[in-house]
């Protein structure tokens, strides 16, 4: 398995954590029990289905490995990896059990969008119908998930594998990626859990809230708009080089749908991959040419180095003064991992960010 949120042949959720040079400190939290939310969370599907609706069962979804039918409307939902989540919850519907948020993620092992959005549902963690947490610092927990006992797994936005597919197949009826690994835009994540959980009528409704709120806050810096951008990762401590992010991966591809222009140098590179990421040689930073280049830093100083760093420096962007590097782990997960819940969030903050970037190009 691969980390979407920083690149490298990972093998485990685990390596999520080592691949940016910091260890894993994970803390076994102790997790809720089912007889605590098995009502809660069936009852809010119901709740909300009763208001409306929109998908007539059984439903087959076309995914990477096959098809998927799901016979009657789910009322025990449980999710893998990120932005699944998200989506159930903004549809309305509290899953009987989420994956901890255990990189950018708060002492919950939650997020600032979908505490608020729990607590709008009467479910915020800590009360008696919040979803059950399960750990996946070392991949799928597929324990924990089968003690949940859910009628569908949601897993429109995943890495998952043949063999993962396979494992929780044994438990529930699963709605994988439909075709690159962490590739679903959060669009298509939407439009797929909606029409698992029978509400693909509110999922539309979402998708086009969200856009519209993404397109207004977008409005107030004219500034971005045509930017050329390529979104990376620099270490300037591992001295291996530049990770770029490819036109597969949703952090380029919310860039693109903002008005800005994903770098020719990337584009011309990754053309054909499947990929999120590709490698790039220190020695060659300086051919990666584009108006802006944005970044996740561990710290500050990291920003420093990077800026001073013989070769990484030599980044025209870095270079003009327009690098985005940001150290709010939160931020980055917002959109990296970008759902309806989490980009309405970030962006009063990223953007502003990208602005004075733009602002600083000559």
């Amino acid at each position: 398995m691969t980390s979407p949120l920083f690149p490298g042949p990972l093998p485990t959720r685990r390596s999520l954590f080592s691949s940016t040079g910091k260890a894993a400190a994970i803390l076994a939290a102790a997790a809720l029990t089912l007889s605590g939310c098995s009502t809660g969370p069936a009852a809010s599907v119901t709740a909300a289905t009763s208001a409306g609706g929109s998908t007539a069962f059984p439903v087959t979804i076309e995914h990477v490995f096959g098809s998927t039918t799901i016979e009657k409307q789910p009322t025990r939902v449980a999710t893998v990896s990120w932005v699944n989540d998200d989506v159930a919850i903004a549809l309305g519907v509290v899953p009987v059990g989420v994956p901890k948020n255990e990189w950018g993620g708060n002492s919950k092992g939650s997020t600032p969008w979908k505490d608020a959005a729990l607590e709008k549902l009467g479910a915020g963690f800590g009360s008696a119908k919040a979803p059950v947490q399960y750990s996946e610092a070392d991949g799928i927990n597929f324990t924990e998930i089968a003690k949940l006992s859910p009628d569908v797994i949601l897993a429109a936005y995943s890495g998952l594998t043949e063999e993962d597919y396979k494992k929780l197949s044994e438990i529930a009826p699963v709605v994988a990626h439909p075709q690159v690994a962490y590739g679903t835009s959060w669009q298509d994540s939407t439009t797929i859990i909606g029409k698992a959980l029978g509400k693909e009528a509110q999922a539309a409704q979402l998708v086009a809230d969200t856009e519209a709120t993404v397109k207004d806050k977008v409005a107030k810096y004219p500034q971005i708009a045509g930017k050329s951008f390529i979104y990376g990762n620099l270490e300037p401590a591992k001295g291996d080089g530049v990770n770029v992010y490819t036109a597969n991966d949703n952090r380029p591809r919310f860039l693109t749908e903002i008005g800005m222009t994903l770098a020719p140098v990337v584009a011309e590179n990754s053309k054909g991959s499947k990929e999120f990421y590709i490698p790039w040689s220190a020695e060659k930073a300086n051919e990666l040419a584009s108006d802006i280049f944005v970044t996740w830093v561990p710290d500050a100083s990291t920003t420093d180095a990077i800026k001073a760093d013989p070769l990484l420096g030599q980044i025209p962007a870095i270079k003009n003064g327009a690098l985005v590097a940001d150290s709010d782990n939160t931020l980055t997960l917002s959109i990296s991992a970008s759902s309806p819940l989490s980009l309405p969030w970030s962006l009063d903050t990223f953007l502003p960010q990208l602005a004075g970037a733009a602002d600083a190009v000559k």
